[in-house]
C-alpha cells in the first residue's frame, strides 16, 4: 500500500527541522513519498495545528506531533 507523509512545519522552527530530517531519512529508507507544508500559509491549518508543529500526517490523517517516534512511524508506514 502506498503512503503519503506530510510534515506541517513553519520557518525558523528547530523541532520542525529535526522532524523533517527524521522523516526524510525514514521515508527514504522505506521508499515513501513525503512533503512539507507551511502551517502558517493556510489560516485553517494554522488554527488547527499551529500550536503543535511539527505535525506528521500520514495519508492526510494526524499521526503525531512535536517529534517523530521512529518505531511507531515505521510501523504505521509498513502496515
Amino acid at each position: 500500500m502506498s503512503r503519503t507523509v506530510t510534515v506541517l512545519s513553519r520557518a525558523n522552527c528547530h523541532l520542525c527541522e529535526v522532524a523533517e530530517a527524521d522523516v526524510a531519512r525514514i521515508c527514504g529508507e522505506l521508499g515513501v513519498e513525503w512533503r512539507t507544508e507551511d502551517v502558517d500559509a493556510d489560516p485553517e491549518l494554522r488554527a488547527e495545528y499551529g500550536d503543535m508543529v511539527p505535525v506528521i500526517l500520514i495519508d492526510g490523517k494526524q499521526h503525531g506531533y512535536y517529534r517523530v517516534e521512529e518505531e511507531r512511524f515505521r510501523t504505521a508506514l509498513t502496515r
